[in-house]
């Protein structure tokens, strides 16, 4: 074997890198600031990444290699962090990703979440929907807004995750994980048996089929704050794949449900900074009468602007919070572009920005 696992690992802590990358024919390969870098090693052999395989891997997800192809677990490393690690086959061999998960939970401040979004976790109900592409940090937002209530509030928290990456400890709340495949079968069926452990407030770590949105939409409506994730970008986008989700005969009672249900969507992305690191870029959007009205008559083309218009309500939109950053230095004008919902309408903005400037 080319180096021991404890050493990458330890690598990946010591420099703080997101990822690790274990691919036959290749050298061990960090992710830092968003670039990926190969080690000064030399390149993996196949039955390096089968050891590497065993040595972390339960049981029960060596047989789904075997019987699928691939897996998902929480792995902790000594005492020192965690890693939420993806094993597949490719070409025949054994590929191991191992995502680095902090230690710390972050504040608000930290993330970069505005406060007006703290609000939302004083709500006796509805759903707040946190979203982005893989990973952009929901996970972390997640943890954050289930640390606060937890602070804050005297309530049972029930989170369902695939796999738990923070742990949290009981503080003011009774915080109770359950880890799908390990503790509880699926996300549905964890949801379901959960509307019976007296909840409060329910994270299901991700919404993936009909009936999980199904059970989230429908926890939300009888008296639970539901927190959930999708693999969307902006709020429109989001209502559309949940609504999408149902048969064209469902569609029209879903938006009704949703509606009255739905109180937020965070939309995020992850962007490297200009000094080196990353932050968070956000879309936030608060369910207010005439986002209402337009989920209900299925008019979701209209919300951009009733986001616009809701500022005062801690609404922004994705592309003003990248504007921001670029305004503070934080990004750069090709980061900024690059996660842009609509470029040409953002470099309009950066022009007359530019002309007011040179005017002054």
């Amino acid at each position: 074997m080319v180096v021991e696992l404890n050493k990458l690992l330890q690598l990946v802590v010591d420099k703080n890198a997101s990822d690790l990358h274990l691919t036959v024919g290749i050298p061990p390969t960090v992710r830092l600031h968003g670039t990926l870098r190969p080690l000064s090693l030399p390149p993996l052999q196949p039955e390096d990444t089968v050891s590497f395989m065993k040595a972390i891997t339960p049981e029960r997800i060596q047989q789904e290699l075997k019987e699928k192809g691939g897996g998902d677990f929480g792995f902790a490393f000594e005492k020192k962090a965690r890693f939420r690690v993806a094993i597949y086959k490719q070409k025949g061999n054994v590929g191991i990703s191992l995502r680095l998960i902090p230690n710390k939970i972050l504040s608000f401040d930290e993330i970069g979440l505005p406060p007006s979004s703290k609000n939302l976790l004083f709500r006796p109900r509805g759903l707040v929907l946190v979203t982005g592409p893989t990973g952009s940090g929901k996970t972390t937002t997640l943890a954050t807004m289930i640390d606060f209530i937890n602070q804050e509030n005297d309530c049972h928290i029930i989170t369902i995750e695939d796999p738990i990456e923070y742990f949290h400890d009981h503080k003011k709340s009774i915080l109770t994980q359950r880890e799908v495949g390990v503790d509880v079968g699926g996300f549905s069926e964890a949801l379901r048996r959960g509307l019976r452990m007296d909840p409060d407030v329910i994270l299901v770590g991700e919404m993936r089929d009909l009936e999980t949105i199904q059970a989230a939409i429908t926890a939300a409506e009888t008296g639970h704050l539901v927190f959930g994730t999708l693999h969307t970008t902006g709020a429109a986008r989001t209502i559309n794949r949940i609504v999408d989700a149902f048969p064209v005969e469902q569609q029209e009672q879903i938006r009704a449900q949703l509606s009255t249900a739905l109180l937020a969507v965070v939309s995020q992305a992850l962007l490297p900074k200009v000094e080196g690191g990353v932050c968070a870029a956000f879309e936030i959007m608060i369910v207010n009468s005439a986002i209402e009205h337009l989920i209900r008559e299925n008019q979701t083309h209209k919300i951009t602007s009733a986001i616009q218009t809701g500022a005062k309500d801690g609404m922004i939109l994705l592309d003003d919070f990248l504007y921001n950053l670029f305004i503070q230095k934080r990004i750069t004008y090709q980061t900024m572009m690059q996660a842009a919902q609509s470029p040409p309408d953002l470099e309009q903005k950066i022009k007359e920005y530019t002309y007011a400037a040179a005017k002054k």
